[in-house]
């Protein structure tokens, strides 16, 4: 059995709830090969402290083609970074964000991959022996997720379907964007030969030259559309996340009432970071959490309920 690989794209703004996400991962995830932390050349020496013998600190430059520079940090726009090429228009750290999890589950010597954005955090132990190559991994689908008054969704969805030279699917569409998103290394390379098959250049660039796309979105997309992938994924209508993707800060109460919504196989949680909760509110309440959501507490209140 080949082990599942953990793959989190990330850079310095998200230091400290990305340390976060490492704590949580040596406390709750087992089963796993190496835990790749993917960060900006720049932002190298800022994450060195979170490197050990499974967590490894990987320059973006390595998975970069050579046309495809950073600007100086000086040159910035709504404090984010942009990638330069004389190819495209400049892209910003979240758009290489995106290549960067396709290219490495391409180049790392694993089959498979479960991807964990910074902003994840565990509070309860998750097994990923189940995940191992050559079993099925699971693939979210959420049916009738994307509708026409969601522009950027909508947006994501035509961009995906060009990459891929298959036509637009009709409103509603399945959505396929969550938190802890495994993925597997034949389908993605596929998926990238399809790209490049469509478009006529390397897949980066595609990518680099459309912009607004997700990839999750195109890996999905692919997944239904080609046999061989389909065969090695089984469609799940959720992830064992709980995902918080509104604006508003959420206060420890609010955050402890989220938490205590979850379902009895959500192992994590995700805080968007553009939410501006605190990472100590956040630390403060996964402290707590072992003790209110722990699934023994939770059989424990279900043979009382009984009982009553």
């Amino acid at each position: 059995m080949n082990p599942v690989a953990l793959l989190t794209p990330t850079y310095g703004r998200d230091l400290e709830i990305c340390t976060l996400l490492c704590e949580s991962v040596d406390r709750h995830v087992t089963s796993f090969s190496k835990h790749y932390l993917l960060v900006p050349d720049c932002d190298l020496p800022l994450f060195a402290p979170l490197a050990s013998e499974r967590r490894i600190i990987i320059p973006a430059s390595t998975f970069l083609p050579d046309w495809l520079r950073p600007l100086p940090r000086m040159i910035q726009r709504k404090r984010r970074q942009f990638w330069w090429s004389l190819r495209a228009k400049p892209v910003n750290g979240w758009h290489v964000q995106q290549i960067l999890k396709i290219a490495a589950t391409i180049a790392l010597p694993y089959e498979r991959f479960c991807i964990l954005d910074s902003d994840i955090v565990f509070f309860r132990d998750f097994d990923l022996a189940r995940f191992a190559y050559p079993n099925t991994i699971p693939l979210l689908r959420m049916d009738d997720a994307v509708t026409a008054d969601q522009p950027r969704h909508s947006r994501w969805l035509d961009t995906s379907h060009q990459l891929l030279g298959l036509p637009t699917p009709p409103f509603p569409a399945p959505d396929f964007i969550g938190h802890i998103i495994l993925w597997d290394k034949q389908t993605t390379r596929a998926l990238a030969e399809r790209i490049e098959a469509a478009t006529g250049v390397s897949w980066v660039e595609a990518l680099c030259r459309t912009r607004e796309f997700s990839e999750y979105l195109l890996y999905g997309f692919f997944v239904e559309n080609d046999a061989g992938s389909a065969l090695r994924h089984s469609v799940v209508p959720k992830t064992p996340c709980i995902s918080y993707w509104d604006d508003p800060t959420l206060s420890k109460d609010e955050l402890n009432r989220l938490l205590m919504r979850a379902d009895r196989d959500d192992v994590a949680f995700s805080i968007a970071s553009f939410s501006g909760t605190p990472v100590d509110t956040i630390r403060e309440v996964v402290a707590e959490s072992d003790a209110i959501l722990a699934p023994d507490m939770v059989d424990q209140a279900a043979g009382l309920a009984a009982l009553c």
